[in-house]
């Protein structure tokens, strides 16, 4: 999706120097993909002792790991 938005140069240079993305586009979607884990994390430790989530840290972790190949997958296809 074409979106046109003011971005400050001088974050957008900083953000793409520290996370060495080559385009724009590259840490524009980086960003707004860390925005979202950082959400759904804080979402997550919210539940924590509600019973919601009923896992192991082993659990957790195979899940983890079954997400970020997820994440790398979607990546190389951009």
């Amino acid at each position: 999706m074409k979106t046109l938005i003011e971005i400050d140069d001088d974050v957008l240079k900083k953000a793409m120097k520290i996370s060495g993305a080559r385009t724009k586009k590259e840490i524009v979607n980086r960003a707004l993909e860390e925005l979202v884990k950082a959400g759904l994390r804080g979402q997550l430790k919210e539940m924590a002792g509600s019973g919601a989530v009923d896992l192991s840290i082993d659990e957790l972790k195979k899940l983890r790991k079954k997400r970020e190949a997820l994440h790398k997958s979607l990546a190389t296809k951009n």
